[in-house]
């Protein structure tokens, strides 16, 4: 499926969207049910914003005493806005244009709970929002985008700071998003020597002429930025790792001023298996290099979160909080996931929601990237690496249907995933936005209870989630596995509920009614009712 691409700011296409979206969910709703998206056509389910301020993002935020404080408030609606904080700890500053909180952490542990104001012309939005001081980062999981689905070793500084400006642009960072990650190949690789300086610092290659100056801009526009290493001596693309450097690496990203740390085992396989010659023990020897770096990273002077890429191996998700990691990879890549009748991401899915006992606030587990919109050519890239080629970077747009968009960021939000987008940032359009940028399907992934979302049934056919929410009302998703358009219920008795609900379409942000013991509607192909229940009193 070819669909053009498009600024995201482009007020024709974004008209033209919403009419199309209008006009199809009149002629559903004439059916008697909601309105549901096509596989042949990239229907924007997601409503507009209004010109009214919206606060998003998370209501909780955790960062360690003194360290550096970074925070974009999260807002839509029209431009210009001015913001205001009440309750705003001494050292930490407001611009008031920009809604950028910064400055350094209280030193005193505790709860510090803020008031956020926007207002405009059209308005003014309130919102609690609680600066959590203490040991825990990533009290909900963390959302941005990373380059690894599109540049793959084409990462560059210049495609890095037009990621930030994007993210702004496109009205990401708006709904939540907030990192901007470098993966792999931004080092020198293997066969480009010196890689390090005399006393051991890590040269960047030549597309990353000023990486700290790369940071510092990211920071400015309230952003914040991730990068990328190995334990072992080289990194999966085959450039320099951190081995016998660990310590020193990660100071000097610290010094650089980055806020993100992925870990990535590659090459250090072969140091596990030397390990393991000698009698080392298979579980320590596996958390070894991820303790060894998660340690390091307590003892720095300002916050990295910390994502320990290691596969899934020795279920990862039982012991990656207690070595520090703030969310753990459960299976292998989302890019290599095979499709069977359903596309490759609902087996990553499917296996990572087993795992739903093991997430709270601070431990995530992360099924991988979100890879919509235009995406690289990860199959021949991979095989351009294999032949010893250097390659080169292809672009596709994403064979999943829209439907099964929906389904991919819906299943992804309902078990508390880390939400990052890796398609391409310079070519967004209004579908991808809309998929990405719902801020009511995004309050699911970023509610602060911490719940991860339980399969409540699974067949050949159906898929059913429901995740528990911090106001008392539940979230569920009802996925059809199938082949054809039919009816899948949500039944109070199997979810565990009584009485009578109101239930929200969380796409299209619509109330459907109030129902006594269940909830029925039809669901496409490989598509999904996002639903929120809430309690009638």
């Amino acid at each position: 499926m070819t669909r053009p691409v498009v600024r995201p700011t482009s007020p024709v296409v974004m008209v033209a969207a919403i009419l199309g979206m209008l006009t199809t969910a009149a002629a559903l709703s004439r059916a008697g049910e909601p309105p549901q998206a096509t596989s042949q056509e990239d229907i924007v389910l997601t409503p507009k914003p209004g010109p009214a301020p919206r606060i998003n993002g998370p209501r909780r935020f955790g960062v360690r005493p003194g360290r550096p404080f970074l925070y974009r408030i999260p807002c839509t609606g029209e431009r210009p806005m001015s913001f205001a904080v009440a309750g705003l700890p001494s050292a930490v500053q407001l611009d008031s244009g920009t809604g950028i909180l910064t400055g350094t952490a209280p030193e005193k542990p505790g709860e510090y709970t803020l008031t956020l104001e926007a207002e405009n012309s059209h308005g003014k939005a309130t919102r609690k929002f609680s600066i959590v001081v203490g040991d825990m980062l990533a009290l909900t999981p963390p959302m941005g985008w990373n380059s690894w689905y599109i540049h793959f070793s084409g990462i560059s500084e210049k495609a890095m700071r037009a990621a930030a400006d994007a993210m702004i642009d496109s009205g990401m960072a708006d709904v939540g998003y907030m990192y901007v990650n470098i993966d792999d190949c931004w080092m020198k690789r293997r066969d480009d020597t010196p890689y390090r300086e005399a006393d051991g610092t890590i040269l960047c290659n030549d597309r990353f002429p000023d990486i700290q100056g790369m940071v510092d801009y990211i920071h400015a526009k309230g952003l914040r930025a991730g990068i990328y290493t190995s334990p072992g001596p080289w990194t999966c693309g085959r450039y320099v790792g951190a081995h016998e450097h660990e310590e020193q690496d990660a100071r000097t990203f610290a010094a650089w001023g980055f806020d993100f740390l992925k870990y990535d085992w590659c090459s250090y396989r072969e140091i596990y298996n030397e390990r393991m010659k000698k009698g080392g023990n298979e579980l320590q020897e596996k958390q070894r290099p991820y303790r060894q770096m998660g340690d390091i990273l307590k003892t720095l002077d300002r916050d990295l979160v910390f994502n320990l890429c290691q596969y899934g191996m020795n279920d990862v998700w039982t012991w990656g909080d207690k070595v520090g990691g703030h969310c753990w990879r459960t299976t292998g890549d989302v890019g290599w996931a095979k499709d069977t009748n359903l596309p490759g991401f609902y087996s990553i899915g499917l296996s990572n929601a087993q795992h739903w006992k093991h997430a709270k606030p601070g431990a995530w587990n992360d099924p991988d990237y979100l890879v919509i919109g235009m995406i690289g050519n990860h199959a021949k890239y991979a095989a351009q690496l294999r032949a010893g080629e250097i390659p080169k970077i292809e672009f596709l747009p994403t064979p999943l249907t829209p439907d099964e968009q929906y389904s991919y960021m819906s299943m992804w939000c309902l078990m508390a995933s880390p939400l990052f987008f890796s398609g391409d940032m310079a070519q967004l359009d209004a579908f991808t936005l809309g998929v990405l940028c719902n801020p009511e399907v995004i309050e699911v992934d970023q509610d602060v209870l911490g719940k991860q979302g339980v399969p409540v049934r699974h067949t050949d056919t159906d898929l059913v989630l429901s995740k528990p929410m911090d106001d008392g009302s539940l979230a569920v998703g009802l996925f059809n596995l199938g082949e054809t358009r039919r009816p899948m219920t949500a039944a109070w008795q199997e979810l565990g509920l009584a009485g009578k609900r109101r239930v929200r379409d969380l796409w299209r942000q619509k109330d459907l009614g109030s129902f006594e013991d269940r909830f029925t509607t039809r669901v496409n192909r490989h598509g999904v009712a996002l639903l929120r229940l809430y309690p009638v009193e």
